[in-house]
């Protein structure tokens, strides 16, 4: 499982896609999702605006499980 540090208060599940290189423009999250099962703690979701915060696990097949981290100023 890869750590994916945030600064802020949340990222979407849209720009975690974008930032673990599953899709190469933000404009493909919603096709991505409509055809992958992306789990996000454990159940499936496909809300490319689903807010991910500290603590939470994605899991996107074929591409890892990550753990968003939030910055330890917060």
């Amino acid at each position: 499982m890869k750590d994916i540090e945030i600064d802020v208060e949340f990222v979407t599940l849209g720009q975690l896609l974008k930032m673990t290189d599953a899709i190469s423009s933000g404009g493909m999250a919603k096709w991505f999702l409509q055809e992958n099962d992306v789990y996000v703690n454990g159940e499936v979701d496909d809300r490319r605006g689903r807010k991910l915060r500290d603590g939470d696990i994605v899991n996107i097949p074929g591409c890892g499980r990550f753990r968003i981290v939030g910055s330890t100023g917060q």
